[in-house]
């Protein structure tokens, strides 16, 4: 993984982690979720160079739900309501925006 991309995972890791009260091995389970992803939308991007903003954000919006995905099996109902609130309210996702 390039570094910028384990520095982009690493401020969204801090960021859930404070806002969640993650355990450390949910901050662990959370981290390979987020590099999963990221992994995901560079592989997309790399396959799709030219591909249009809005398939790039349709693209981001999917590797969300699939960390929501894997979150449920490890997040506390409470740590999953603020979970959704905080994803639904971001603008910017693996440090990518997702508004087309």
């Amino acid at each position: 993984m390039r570094a910028e991309l384990i520095e982009v995972v690493e401020t969204e890791l801090r960021k859930f982690a404070t806002d969640l009260n993650l355990s450390d091995e949910q901050k662990s389970q959370l981290k390979t979720a987020l590099e999963k992803a990221h992994e995901r939308i560079d592989e997309i991007r790399a396959k799709n160079p030219n591909a249009s903003r809005a398939d790039v954000v349709a693209k981001l919006k999917e590797a969300r739900g699939t960390i929501r995905e894997r979150v449920e099996k490890f997040f506390t109902p409470e740590q999953l309501t603020k979970w959704d609130s905080g994803v639904s309210k971001a603008k910017t996702f693996l440090g990518e925006s997702i508004e087309a």
